[in-house]
């Protein structure tokens, strides 16, 4: 399977969700803006992402896909229906727990509201009231979600990528359509409507998966939960998992707690916006690599071909930092403007946008590791290893927690962006370690050369943007048509740039780009 093309048809899914999110948010800024409103819904909305980073999308795929790869592979010729019936025993287990998790969270919303928010800054009865209702609202999404990713991985496994990719692209048009349809003038009953259409979008992405099962070929039943050895095996790997997985939605909640107690209303909003475009590369380029890389390097170590799988590998990285360096770059230098450009008018101030670019600059430090996360990790997953990333994310989560309460208060709302970043560095760093130590991940010669070029690449666009920034100020505040120019102009130009640079530094040759376009 050519990873380019596999990682193109997620990548460009997932950007297409991704645009859609940032026209979603820049609705929101418009008709909520960044106050309580704003930071309430978005609490709500942090509590069943993080449970759904955990342990349905994160930890489930991590240990479900190698498993169902294997049976698949072992049962020789058609073994699809062998790894059906084995989906179907971990159906049987896992729509219990979700069930009884769901009803759980609905019932003690109150006091897990508290411990995710520590109060929400000392908070009104009423208000807290408020974020409560909300939290409610959000989290059967969990649920929903949860058997969304149990479709998903099957057909990952199947290599239809581009089903489960597009299933978020529902999410956002469905918010989307509740912001144009049901605003209001009151950001309170604004926020209330998105809180509920999320619960919408899960019912729709399931049955988008549903539906695209069957016509697969799958069929799944409901049948009586059965703890047989294959789900025992299941279970033991996925809550290793669950944190090596969500290491960073452990962080960014750490990060929302700790500004929901002890910055001023309208932190949780800057720090969420930010991470918003922080994560459009992330989805564009980690999460389409991740999705790809797993059940592709799980395949090849079940056919026994460890050389094959150390190719892909050093091939995920290469395009994982040929894609994320100049990402990073463009998001601490051109900030301020692509935040203006997005978000600045109607509710969301001058004031907020440049708070939400500094917080911008404080994550995009840490975005080479957030993406790198997802290129290394399989190398272990692939090899029904899910207790050493448990370690390594147990490690930078108290890393973190130790990083913002020290950063919180000088740094304020830019404390827990630069804290999460510096965290995920110090996972990535255990995480290289560790395999090239086994011997299960060495850089070859192209990765080595390449590698140091394209941060000289990345940075040559830098300089060029930074001189440019000035040019662009006057029009990423203006009106819409002058906003959208203007970041087309600023996208155009640093992706041009970083294309001269690339070749003038040798990072890649026009031979290259003929092999890349011959394999396609």
């Amino acid at each position: 399977m050519n990873l380019t093309k596999a990682l193109g048809s997620v990548g460009g899914l997932t950007l297409a969700s991704r645009v859609l999110g940032l026209v979603r948010d820049a609705l929101f800024a418009r008709f909520v803006g960044a106050g309580f409103a704003s930071d309430a819904f978005l609490i709500a909305f942090r509590l069943p992402n993080m449970f759904r980073a955990l342990f349905a999308e994160g930890a489930f795929s991590a240990a479900f896909i190698p498993m169902f790869n294997r049976k698949v592979a072992e049962a020789g010729g058609d073994g699809l229906p062998t790894g059906v019936r084995f989906a179907e025993d971990a159906l049987s287990v896992l729509l219990p727990i979700l069930i009884g998790m769901t009803v759980l969270i609905e019932i003690a919303a109150w006091p897990v509201t508290w411990l995710l928010t520590w109060g929400f800054n000392d908070a009104s009865h009423d208000q807290f009231a408020y974020v409560v209702q909300l939290c409610r609202l959000t989290f059967p999404y969990l649920l929903l979600i949860s058997l969304v990713s149990l479709l998903g991985g099957i057909l990952n496994s199947l290599h239809r990528f581009w089903v489960a990719a597009a299933a978020p692209i529902l999410l956002n048009l469905t918010l989307i359509v509740a912001l144009l349809v049901f605003h209001s003038d009151l950001p309170l009953v604004t926020a209330r409507n998105q809180a509920i259409a999320v619960t919408i979008s899960g019912a729709l992405q399931l049955a988008w998966l549903y539906f695209a099962c069957r016509k697969a070929g799958v069929h799944l039943r409901v049948k009586a939960p059965r703890l047989g050895p294959d789900v025992k095996k299941l279970l033991s790997l996925i809550w290793p998992a669950a944190a090596g997985a969500g290491a960073v939605q452990i962080n960014l909640v750490v990060s929302t707690a700790l500004a929901a107690s002890l910055l001023s209303h309208g932190s949780v909003t800057y720090i969420y916006m930010a991470d918003r475009l922080n994560q459009l590369p992330l989805g564009l380029v980690g999460i389409g690599l991740g999705t790809v890389l797993l059940p592709t390097i799980s395949r090849q170590l079940g056919k026994g071909d460890e050389a094959a799988a150390m190719t892909t590998q050093n091939r995920g990285m290469e395009l994982a930092l040929f894609l994320t360096l100049p990402a990073t770059v463009a998001l601490i230098v051109c900030g301020v403007p692509i935040v203006a450009a997005l978000f600045q008018h109607g509710q969301f101030t001058a004031a907020a946008a440049h708070a939400t670019a500094q917080a911008l600059a404080a994550f995009s430090i840490g975005l080479p590791s957030y993406i790198l996360v997802k290129v290394l990790t399989p190398g272990y997953y692939a090899r029904s290893d899910t207790r050493t990333p448990v370690r390594y994310a147990t490690v930078s989560m108290v890393v973190n927690l130790v990083l913002n309460l020290i950063l919180i208060v000088p740094l304020q709302h830019m404390g827990p962006p630069l804290a999460t970043a510096i965290a995920s560095t110090v996972n990535v760093a255990l995480l290289y370690n560790t395999l090239r130590k086994r011997g299960q991940f060495v850089p070859d010669a192209q990765l080595t050369r390449r590698a140091p070029r394209l941060l000289v690449a990345a940075l040559v666009m830098g300089g060029v943007m930074f001189f440019l920034n000035d040019l662009f100020a006057p029009y990423v505040s203006g009106s819409n048509l002058a906003r959208w120019g203007a970041m087309a102009v600023l996208v155009g130009t640093g992706t041009l740039v970083y294309a001269l640079a690339v070749f003038a530094t040798g990072a890649l040759r026009p031979a290259d780009i003929r092999q890349l376009i011959r394999s396609r």
